[in-house]
């Protein structure tokens, strides 16, 4: 599921157990536990429960009590991003900015010219 399924299915709190996975990485499983218990209020159970099931989507490994992520931020946003313009606007991306810049965004200089290098770099 790493990189070939749609990730974007994740639930709000895989999600943000999966940031907080990113922010610390790599983080030891009982570090983590203490951090889950800190910001979520979950108990050891329910730390191990997402971790595992995260585990198993193959979005994060556990290895030698050492967590880290097999799926950067970056690559699954960039997932998320492409699902989101599939399934809403036929996978076109120019149709997707129209959208976009339809309903009165206006883009500063700095923004065009950060989406034109990238548009550059493809």
């Amino acid at each position: 599921m790493a990189k070939t399924g749609r990730v974007s299915a994740l639930t709000k709190t895989e999600t943000e157990f999966m940031e907080l996975i990113w922010d610390l990485e790599p983080i030891n499983s009982t570090a983590l536990v203490r951090e889950c218990e800190k910001k979520f209020n979950w108990k050891k159970s329910t730390t191990y429960t997402v971790l595992k099931n995260l585990c198993n989507k193959g979005l994060l490994k556990n290895e030698n009590a050492t967590v880290a992520s097999i799926l950067k931020r970056e690559e699954y946003y960039g997932i998320c991003g492409r699902d989101y313009i599939d399934e809403h606007f036929h996978g076109s991306l120019p149709m997707f900015i129209s959208a976009f810049c339809g309903n009165g965004v206006k883009l500063s200089d700095k923004d065009k010219e950060e989406i034109k290098k990238m548009i550059d770099g493809c």
